[in-house]
């Protein structure tokens, strides 16, 4: 439904260019799949080294990006070969800092002959990738009232002149038309759109929220949403999630924004969702619907967003069910069914399938254990890995949990990266390497 608007379609027409995928959904339109692995797993094609971290890879025209990190220094863009997993060439800049769960955490996005990127402390760059030069930079988190000190914990004292949020700044470049479109995470501003060219800022919102503004010792503060796009009508809207205070059943003041993307202007706002620490985007279920996934016991909310007849929006509540969330990753919509990685802090209940309607149909618990690990939906089959060690192929199916393969692939560790698929290869990472892997005939 957004595919033409979000990023442009190169020659290569299984490319993916950015965060989640073409549409930003983890969904790929490729055949092909394998039904079954050989013993071992599916064929490894090429390993790479990388620092630690949670960025995801984009691929576009035959060159793969990843944001890498080393946090005595700062980050790093790595461009490689998808074919051979070749280096091609780096840009790097000074960013040093730690911050809990180090490492880089977002995924390029490529529009073109450009590709954008956010590192940890809130740099936004724009890189040509023929001439491998910056062609603008700024940064969304001291742009905009953010402080420069590093947290030392997530319960430390805020530092004297503000701080960077406790997990760093997490924004996943969105371009819309001529725009590229991030939530800044700043006291100053909610959601920033820049032009794509130039880097001029064409419109930024207030902050969402006042649970926007800082850090504060026990709450994060912050939204590590990146903005989504949502069909309503015939309509795009920007949809921002922002983060509550308290938590569980005592948290309050989470807002869910629809946003005009042109002019910045919301369209309409949603209370009812109340996360600590969001950090999955809202996902289209058509008809103006969109499904909110959190963790820290938010659960889910299903709201529809509907224009009124003088021109004003109104947003139903369709249900809640606090047994079906996401910690990190965005739900899989297939079939009128969704699919999450629900281990949480306070849940353990593995991948969970929920119907529509809000049921809840099965869950695996630790019987697998998936435990806020990627996901792709492709094919009629979901690629899965449990955020740990093992990449699973999973057929979905609302009777139950119906793995087909599964393969210990990634070293241990909280490998928690969002994964990437292009002309039948899977690149997913662990702390130490990026990897190909052939999933296609």
């Amino acid at each position: 439904m957004i595919f033409a608007t979000l990023v442009a379609v190169s020659a290569f027409a299984a490319d993916w260019p950015q965060f989640y995928g073409p549409s930003r959904n983890s969904t790929s339109t490729e055949k092909g799949i394998l039904r079954t692995w050989p013993e071992g797993g599916p064929k490894v094609l090429w390993t790479a080294p990388l620092g630690i971290g949670f960025g995801g890879a984009a691929v576009s025209a035959g060159k793969v990006y990843v944001l890498d990190r080393d946090d005595k220094t700062g980050d790093t863009l790595r461009v490689y070969d998808f074919g051979s997993g070749k280096e091609l060439w780096t840009f790097a800049y000074e960013g040093p800092g730690r911050v809990e769960f180090p490492g880089s955490r977002t995924t390029p996005t490529v529009d073109g002959k450009y590709v954008y990127t956010v590192g940890l402390r809130g740099d936004l760059y724009c890189l040509d990738t023929a001439t491998q030069k910056p062609v603008w930079h700024k940064n969304i988190w001291t742009d905009f009232g953010g402080g420069g000190a590093v947290p030392a914990s997530p319960f430390a004292p805020a530092a004297e002149g503000g701080q960077l949020p406790i997990w760093g700044i997490v924004q996943n470049p969105l371009i819309y038309r001529n725009l590229l479109i991030v939530a800044s995470q700043a006291p100053q501003a909610g959601v920033v759109a820049y032009d794509k060219a130039s880097g001029e800022i064409k419109w930024k919102t207030a902050p969402l929220s006042p649970a926007n503004a800082r850090p504060s010792p026990l709450n994060a503060g912050t939204s590590y949403v990146s903005p989504s796009v949502v069909k309503v009508g015939e309509e795009d809207h920007l949809v921002m999630i922002t983060a509550s205070q308290g938590f569980g059943r005592s948290s309050s003041g989470g807002t869910t924004n629809g946003i005009d993307p042109l002019t910045g202007k919301i369209l309409w706002t949603y209370t009812g969702f109340n996360c600590w620490i969001p950090v999955a985007h809202a996902v289209d279920a058509g008809q103006g619907r969109m499904l909110l996934a959190g963790g820290y016991n938010a659960g889910s909310a299903m709201i529809q967003a509907v224009k009124k007849d003088d021109g004003t929006y109104e947003v139903k509540e369709l249900f809640k069910n606090r047994d079906f969330g996401s910690h990190t990753q965005p739900p899989l919509l297939y079939k009128d069914h969704f699919y999450a990685q629900f281990t949480t802090n306070e849940r353990r209940d593995g991948l969970v399938s929920m119907s529509m309607s809000g049921e809840v149909k099965w869950k695996t618990g630790q019987e697998p254990a998936f435990v806020r690990g990627g996901a792709i939906l492709v094919d009629g089959l979901l690629l899965a890995t449990d955020g740990r060690q093992k990449l699973y192929l999973i057929e979905p199916d609302t009777a139950g949990f119906k793995p087909l393969a599964s393969a210990e692939l990634l070293e241990a560790g909280n490998n928690w990266a969002p994964l990437a698929l292009s002309n039948g290869k899977l690149l997913i990472r662990d702390q130490k390497k990026l990897i190909a892997i052939q999933v296609a005939d």
